[in-house]
């Protein structure tokens, strides 16, 4: 059985976002693009908007499509270069991201939407590093190392976008995070 049209249209929104970005897309494209009526994103989704930031939350919350598939080996370089690597191939996707997060600051749905993927996020990334399945990681584990490590995700995406030059690698930033370590106090 072949893809109803709610689904066709989160699969467009999805290759769209990668594509044009949130700001470019219209209406027409990803009607277009899914092979329906444009009335057909209203009846599914209600509005442009709300089918885009599902497409994307799919997108971020799956990690295949837009960061490669996992590993969860604990390999931080691995890790880092997949990173990098993602962000460089998906600049569009992730400038869409940051679009996102900031018209998030003015709707509150949207808002609570991007807090909850940021919680997810961060257990995400907790697992990430210490290839511990989510469901072994302590709260403590999960706020302290995953929210550090979406930390730096985040800054590093935004050094790749802006400056993808002079923007570091994952030898470096593995190296900042030693330098880092060596400079921390016993206890905070």
């Amino acid at each position: 059985m072949g893809m109803g049209n709610r689904e066709k249209l989160l699969e467009a929104a999805r290759q769209c976002l990668f594509d044009k970005g949130y700001e470019r897309t219209t209406v027409r494209d990803l009607a277009s693009a899914a092979g329906v009526s444009m009335a057909a994103i209203g009846y599914h989704f209600g509005s442009k908007e709300a089918l885009l930031n599902h497409a994307l939350f799919e997108a971020l919350d799956s990690g295949g499509q837009a960061f490669g598939p996992p590993s969860g080996d604990g390999d931080l370089g691995a890790l880092w270069r997949r990173l990098i690597e993602a962000f460089s191939a998906n600049k569009t996707f992730w400038i869409a991201n940051l679009e996102t997060v900031l018209r998030a600051q003015r709707d509150a749905g949207l808002r609570e939407q991007v807090a909850a993927g940021l919680r997810q996020g961060r257990s995400g990334m907790a697992r990430e590093v210490t290839g511990a399945a989510e469901s072994e990681l302590s709260e403590q584990t999960i706020r302290a190392l995953g929210s550090v490590q979406l930390a730096l995700v985040s800054g590093l995406m935004m050094q790749h976008l802006t400056d993808p030059e002079s923007a570091p690698t994952a030898e470096e930033v593995l190296a900042g995070l030693r330098a880092l370590a060596a400079h921390l106090p016993e206890e905070a």
